[in-house]
């Protein structure tokens, strides 16, 4: 498959992103990296910008797409079988449910969607469980809407936060291109 594949601003899974990165392009498919632009430029305590910018092109050789312009043909183009947002913030499932497009991976979403095609979402944010959560329940009420399972990451220390299993990005993507969706396990 051609995937195109995002990564918002919660730097804090960029790794376990990058696992499941490599984890799709070592099962052969072809895979492009998309980053919101805060995603692409900044550097945080878990990385600078250019280290996984760097990776990301690494593992799929691949140009980075990271301005609203060069989103805008992948709808046109139907570059993509599916699209995924490994991690997908709060912030971009907020804009998403709210038909905002003001990002690259906004964009990338909202030109995917004109193909009627799969988005698979990796839910990370703080606050799932608080403003989130109305934008997660409306997103999972759409069509061609896909959720990589996910579950509270630390209860007592972040009691409204919630993160997907990375490990089932693959298995997720691989069913949502079928237009299946798989179990979610509440914990």
């Amino acid at each position: 498959m051609k995937i195109g594949y995002c990564l918002t601003g919660s730097f804090c899974t960029f790794s376990k992103s990058l696992d499941a990165l490599r984890e799709l392009v070592a099962a052969g498919h072809q895979v492009t990296p998309i980053m919101s632009e805060n995603a692409y430029k900044t550097d945080t305590r878990f990385g600078t910008a250019d280290y996984f910018k760097n990776e990301l092109f690494s593992v799929t050789g691949n140009d980075i797409i990271h301005t609203i312009p060069q989103a805008e043909p992948i709808g046109p183009k139907k570059m993509f079988d599916v699209l995924a947002i490994v991690p997908c913030t709060g912030n971009t499932l907020a804009k998403l449910a709210g038909g905002i497009t003001d990002t690259a991976v906004t964009m990338a979403v909202k030109s995917h969607l004109r193909n009627a095609r799969p988005v698979v979402i990796g839910v990370s944010t703080n606050d799932a469980l608080g403003g989130a959560a109305k934008n997660i329940g409306q997103l999972m009420n759409y069509k061609n809407y896909y959720f990589i399972p996910f579950s509270m990451d630390d209860c007592n220390h972040k009691p409204k936060s919630m993160v997907c299993d990375f490990t089932k990005t693959l298995h997720t993507i691989e069913l949502a291109a079928n237009g299946k969706e798989i179990a979610q396990k509440i914990f």
